[in-house]
């Protein structure tokens, strides 16, 4: 019963607690019209620290009444802490290529993230995999374009400026540095339903997205 309590209390914390946090090193958020208020969508971002982990999320959050729904990496299940936030956010594991099963680990994800979507919950997703150490793009997985084929949901760009200043790799705390968000708009593939799902075709809607994302930040993906 006290684990209910804690988890039923977990957006409430996101919409509140969180965002002034995050605020202190968040110079401007831009876009918000865009976010759909709706339907179900999939918020997709660029990542270059663990500052904005979340931040995709908390800076969301507050403006729907919906959970959100982070796609993470298994491994930060390993310490207790980490597990322990990551299950109040009902976060979704996704598992790396060498790890036992990882396929059919990866499988039962996905359709996990699926059935969020049509309960009209939200998906977060890191296209790139990891965090970028220097803010460039790094290639993107196709995992964002198969989950947007698979539910019909369109794909909210987020891109995030200089976050890894705010909390570089391998640093403890953060530095005095803030970085900016941009929302995109909704990004939907309708002409794309009634075809076959191909490793091009993934391709080509992951590279759409990430041009997006791309534009957002005044970079480009060459990939």
């Amino acid at each position: 019963m006290p684990y209910l309590i804690v988890h039923s209390m977990v957006y409430p914390i996101a919409k509140v607690v969180l965002p002034p946090i995050y605020n202190l090193w968040l110079r401007k958020v831009e876009g918000i019209e865009n976010i759909p208020k709706d339907r179900p969508f999939i918020i997709a971002s660029n990542h270059a620290s663990y500052y904005d982990a979340l931040l995709p999320a908390v800076t969301i959050a507050p403006r729907i009444n919906k959970k959100i729904h982070p796609l993470v990496n298994s491994y930060y299940w390993r310490p207790f802490i980490t597990r322990f936030f990551l299950n109040l956010w009902e976060a979704i594991p996704v598992y790396v290529a060498k790890e036992k099963n990882a396929k059919e680990k990866n499988r039962k994800a996905f359709e996990e993230a699926l059935s969020c979507l049509k309960k009209e919950e939200m998906i977060m997703i890191f296209p790139e995999g990891a965090r970028s150490k220097d803010g460039k793009l790094k290639k993107a997985y196709t995992g964002v374009a198969r989950l947007a084929l698979k539910s019909k949901a369109p794909v909210l760009p987020v891109g995030i400026t200089d976050s890894y200043k705010v909390l570089p790799v391998g640093a403890a705390f953060p530095r005095f540095a803030r970085c900016e968000v941009k929302i995109g708009k909704p990004i939907s593939f309708e002409k794309y339903y009634n075809k076959k799902i191909s490793n091009r075709l993934l391709e080509k809607i992951t590279r759409s997205i990430m041009k997006q994302i791309a534009k957002l930040i005044n970079q480009k993906y060459n990939y």
